[in-house]
């Protein structure tokens, strides 16, 4: 509360009873945002006089578009952003644009499974099953501890290289994408996996070769370390969990399916504390420019600059069997996202579970990898398990040099959707906690 009191539009939002015992909105409350009225009002009044003027649906949409990127309201989300210490210009909003990307795709098992490129956190999930496409997991048993184990190690491979490797493709360097997703690479990667204790030093790899280039890079690579990770051992375990707490409330994510196969996989974001609002707009500023780096040495891909995208760790997923939509599926949660999105599609594809068990089924979380939020420090070692995880399992990976802390549950909410061709029906899972759910139509 007393963040947002810091910026004056924000507290008049969030906090309508200032002065008040109870200065947040009360239970049963209706929560009230005129100023943000006023801004959605203003955009259907823009599509509505195209319209009228005989402009087709498309034109009437970016004339909305014009309004809010160049129009009255971008002259008041300026101001309010400048008058709080902000640098965004007119200018800024005027050459945003939405990018249609392709997405970048790795088979596993046949399955074709599709995310955003290297300006999210994405591929790392391709990469993780490209490794694992070479483990026998079912075997393993679901949740056992050289599963685990499995699990865990990957993981630090994949996001190692997202540490340093992963930007904003529109800005030199260019990232090495397409050595990062080789299988060839993977079978590679795979080699460094000590199966019998947990590496708390995983650097990234040289996916170079695999795309018949040179690293301009290696001299960064021998250097390289998850910087920081000293400091997140001195924070507290309340710190921490105040932290994720904070980041993951301002997190979405949605699935939308039609009879015809049409599907919408999004993770809209932003919002958490401290919330800054732009002026009389109601609109919540991004956060996310935390997760760019300063220097180099950390990420030469990532660096800061003007017009650039953060790497960000929003992460939608899509995948294709037989030609088919097969799974959408999506979660909230910084850099547990990747993670819990693999442990689902793994609970589904190699363990026989229904979209629901899925995505309540007990993850496994590493806190190994470099945050993308705050000061992006690591804990190497840290295993967050289920608070059911047996004690012998608990024993066993502790032996193997792991940090262990317990939660009740181990992931944010994941929304799915499971499309199940041979009886005509469609599946909606949603996690048995949080606020998501799954609406027929």
């Amino acid at each position: 509360k007393e963040r947002i009191k810091e910026w004056p539009y924000s507290k008049k939002v969030l906090l309508p009873h200032l002065g008040e015992e109870h200065e947040a909105p009360h239970p049963g409350e209706i929560f009230r945002q005129p100023d943000l009225l006023d801004t959605l009002v203003k955009l259907v009044e823009a599509e509505q006089k195209a319209l009228d003027e005989g402009k087709s649906r498309k034109e009437a949409i970016y004339a909305a578009y014009a309004r809010f990127y160049k129009g009255d309201i971008a002259e008041e989300f300026v101001r309010g952003c400048q008058e709080q210490g902000g640098l965004i210009t007119m200018e800024d909003l005027a050459n945003w644009k939405v990018y249609i990307e392709e997405p970048v795709m790795t088979k596993y098992k046949e399955i074709e499974v599709y995310k955003l490129t290297c300006w999210v956190q994405g591929p790392v999930l391709l990469q993780m099953l490209n490794m694992l496409e070479n483990v026998d997991l079912k075997s393993m048993g679901y949740n056992s501890v050289n599963y685990i184990h499995a699990l865990y190690q990957v993981m630090n491979l994949a996001y190692a290289d997202r540490d340093f490797y992963y930007g904003d493709p529109y800005f030199p360097p260019q990232e090495p994408i397409k050595g990062l997703l080789s299988k060839e690479y993977a079978k590679e990667r795979l080699k460094k996996i000590n199966w019998n204790i947990n590496d708390p030093d995983v650097k990234p790899g040289d996916p170079y070769p695999f795309e018949e280039k040179k690293n301009p890079y290696l001299d960064l690579l021998e250097t390289w370390s998850n910087v920081g990770s000293a400091e997140k051992e001195r924070r507290t375990e309340t710190d921490a969990s105040a932290f994720e707490e904070a980041f993951t409330a301002g997190t979405t994510s949605i699935q939308a399916a039609d009879k015809e196969g049409w599907i919408v996989s999004a993770t809209p974001s932003g919002g958490w504390i401290p919330a800054c609002i732009a002026g009389k707009t109601g609109i919540g500023m991004s956060q996310r420019m935390q997760s760019f780096v300063l220097d180099e040495a950390k990420n030469p891909f990532n660096v800061v600059a003007p017009g650039k995208r953060p790497r960000a760790t929003l992460t939608p997923s899509l995948a294709i069997k037989d030609g088919k939509p097969f799974l959408s599926f999506a979660v909230q949660g910084g850099d547990t996202q990747d993670q819990n999105m693999l442990q689902f599609f793994l609970n589904v594809v190699e363990f026989g579970m229904n979209v629901q068990e899925a995505c309540e089924a007990a993850n496994i979380v590493s806190y190994q990898m470099q945050s993308s939020f705050d000061k992006h420090v690591a804990s190497p070692g840290r295993l967050r398990l289920n608070e059911k995880i047996p004690q012998i399992i608990r024993d066993n990976l502790a032996d193997m040099g792991y940090k262990l802390d317990y939660r009740k549950y181990t992931s944010g909410p994941i929304t799915a959707i499971y499309y199940d061709w041979k009886h005509g029906t469609f599946w909606g899972g949603a996690s048995n906690f949080g606020e998501d759910y799954g609406i027929a139509w």
